[in-house]
């Protein structure tokens, strides 16, 4: 027992970057046994202004902390610890200080990012497990497999690996037995998966193979319920970690091995502050720790494919499809052959809807919801207006007749005909989901078809429960959004049809290509993983254009090799650094004025290397009642950029209807 009140630096969940200084509380435990001897880490609860908040210590002392900037007078005894055992480890607090200046954000926003914010242990586990749950299925590895998991444990040169593979071709398998093989070790193992719903096998296959020692981290958790699964990992009752982004942090004790499933996935990118990566922070925590990282995809991020050939990425490929099954029919369609009246199912697509129907299969429809339907295109020759400057497509607006960039705002007025062969036949095109529902309904009137989208779900679990519907025979046509793209295995599935494939090379970003390619290869993945007979249609309105024709002809290396070019040419990542400045606020004029005035204190402080474009109208120029403008700064290196935004983020006092987000290596640029 302690026996004198001591001095906590304290970090609440606040934007400022700091720490507070608190004395101890009194003893508040209710046995009177003391507070802990140790509380670095534990929770606490302190009055802060006039609200109280939960805080974590960050340090104890036995007389007032150097850093403290207030006298003794006005320090205030903090009010009882939450905890009896801290749950923030050291090596988590490590990781929490590199993101804090990595990411440009405050320790307070940091930290609580990383831990659950229960108050209370609940008896009731996220699952629960008979002994006859550890019997758990093994499977055969293939030649490909095997040398794929000793390469991952036995190989020096590089702790980074990526299993490379199209899909059906067992990553999953690969990385259980690595799973397994460290867990034997008596290490522990964090596995990411892109968004726990989407992926119930993955967290089925873990569960299922080690039972009791896994824990699984998801949004569907009660705080309660994620304290104690985070109790259960910092005892080691927990070995392997399954969750989405945020399972990154799991308080892992003798971490010995990170997986990331779908690296390429865009959500491993956190969309709110601290705006971090959990590709980064793995990266970040398996080099602090000496141990491997292993990420899989059949389409890996452009910059994962660089580090690949560059070698600080080691590959491990598999080639083989082992459910059966044979990669799909690929077929790309002109829609600008289609006859014009003839609504959003090419004539081919219809047929082989058809044709799956009789056979008693079933069929994936994707619609790309994000699409951008203003932009420029000659119906004659496919000809885009594309930015002189960011090689990115200008965007319509209506309002002042003028094509836009979002990136650098350069403008220019809507040729009346075509630059490229003098057509008048120009114009800006694209069909809602709506529409496409309708006409699935009208031409398949006997079908069971069924909608998965952000508006079609409305109650928690629909998706799994939709899906799991859908899997079992109860409807023959399914039409969705990203969310059926990938992972999910249907054994009745024969078509797998991509309504309009181009509708994300308008997106104004310079990742589009990428990601087109990618929707279409995971689309294509869907179909034929248990017959050989799979059959695939991407509709377009220019299937010539790279990532589309690439995609089709399953030519992989080729698309990586022609982006990678193109990117170095525009000296976007992976050649360059990205930092993104978002303003944004409810009053019209207010975010311009504030990036116009952003930018100058930027311009007055310019570091060597780095080129500012900007400042812009976001392409969502407005998202709930917020009008948006944007400065994105590019450099080789990312340092020069964070020394630049630190002293606009400290040094320059936003009005107060404006908000900034500052966004590192940013994935998105909407």
């Amino acid at each position: 027992m302690t026996s004198k009140q001591r001095y906590l630096e304290v970090i609440v969940n606040v934007p400022l970057n700091q720490t507070f200084t608190y004395l101890e509380p009194e003893d508040s435990s209710e046995e009177g046994k003391g507070n802990p001897e140790n509380p670095f880490g534990c929770r606490v609860e302190v009055r802060f202004g006039n609200r109280k908040l939960t805080g974590i210590v960050a340090a104890i002392h036995d007389g007032i902390p150097a850093n403290c900037p207030v006298d003794k007078t006005k320090i205030r005894t903090a009010l009882r610890y939450i905890d009896k055992e801290p749950i923030l480890t050291q090596e988590l607090y490590n990781t929490a200080l590199w993101m804090q200046k990595y990411y440009l954000s405050s320790i307070g926003e940091t930290v609580f990012a990383m831990i659950p914010s229960g108050r209370r242990e609940t008896d009731s586990s996220s699952f629960s497990f008979t002994e006859d749950d550890l019997s758990f299925e093994k499977k055969e590895l293939s030649s490909e497999q095997t040398a794929a998991v000793e390469g991952i444990l036995t190989q020096s040169e590089s702790l980074f690996h990526y299993l490379y593979g199209t899909t059906g071709s067992g990553k999953t398998e690969v990385f259980l037995t690595v799973a397994e093989r460290t867990l034997q070790k008596g290490m522990g193992v964090i596995y990411l998966v892109p968004e726990i719903g989407l992926t119930p096998q993955v967290v089925e296959a873990v569960v299922q193979r080690f039972g009791k020692v896994a824990a699984v981290l998801h949004s569907g958790l009660t705080p309660s319920q994620r304290l104690n699964e985070w109790k259960r990992i910092l005892h080691e009752e927990a070995r392997i970690v399954v969750g989405a982004r945020s399972a990154i942090f799991a308080p892992v004790k003798k971490l010995g091995l990170i997986i990331i499933d779908e690296e390429h996935d865009g959500s491993y990118k956190s969309g709110s502050a601290p705006r971090y990566h959990a590709r980064q922070v793995a990266m970040h925590r398996a080099a602090k720790l000496g141990i491997p990282l292993v990420m899989g995809s059949a389409t890996p991020s452009v910059e994962s494919w660089k580090a690949m050939e560059d070698k600080t990425i080691i590959r491990h490929t598999l080639t083989k499809r082992l459910a059966g099954g044979a990669m799909p029919s690929i077929r790309a369609v002109n829609l600008s052959l289609e006859p014009s009246q003839g609504g959003c199912l090419s004539r081919e697509l219809e047929d082989e809807i058809r044709s799956a129907l009789d056979q008693k299969r079933q069929t994936i429809l994707f619609l790309n919801r994000r699409g951008f339907t203003h932009f420029f295109r000659c119906n004659s020759c496919g000809f885009e207006m594309k930015c002189k400057n960011c090689s990115v497509p200008l965007t319509y607006h209506k309002t002042e007749n003028r094509l836009r960039c979002h990136y650098c705002g350069y403008s220019i007025q809507p040729p009346a005909q075509c630059p490229e062969c003098g057509s008048l036949d120009v114009g800006y095109s694209g069909f809602g989901t709506e529409f496409i529902e309708a006409e699935v309904k009208s031409k398949f009137p006997s079908a069971k078809v069924m909608r998965i989208d952000t508006d079609s779900l409305t109650k928690k679990g629909e998706l799994q429960e939709k899906l799991n519907l859908f899997k079992s025979g109860e409807y023959d046509i399914l039409l969705g959004t990203q969310m059926i793209a990938k992972g999910l295995n249907f054994p009745r599935l024969k078509l797998a049809g991509v309504v309009l494939a181009d509708t994300g090379l308008h997106m104004p970003d310079f990742r589009a290509a990428e990601r087109t390619f990618a929707l279409i290869t995971q689309v294509a993945g869907r179909a034929g993983r248990f017959f050989p007979d799979g059959r695939v249609i991407v509709q377009s309105y220019s299937p010539d254009r790279e990532p589309i024709a690439l995609a089709v002809s399953a030519q992989t290396e080729e698309f990586y090799t022609r982006e990678l070019q193109n990117r170095e040419i525009l000296c976007f990542p992976p050649y360059s650094r990205l930092l993104r400045f978002v303003f944004r606020s409810s009053v019209p004029e207010a975010a311009k004025t504030a990036a116009n005035g952003a930018y100058h204190i930027l311009k007055a402080n310019i570091q060597s290397g780095v080129d500012i474009l900007g400042p812009a109208e976001c392409p969502l120029s407005m998202i709930s009642l917020n009008y948006r403008h944007q400065i994105i700064l590019r450099s080789k290196q990312i340092v020069p950029m964070q020394k630049m935004a630190e002293v606009l983020i400290y040094g320059y006092s936003a009005p107060k209807n404006v908000y900034i987000e500052v966004d590192v290596d940013p994935v998105n640029l909407m």
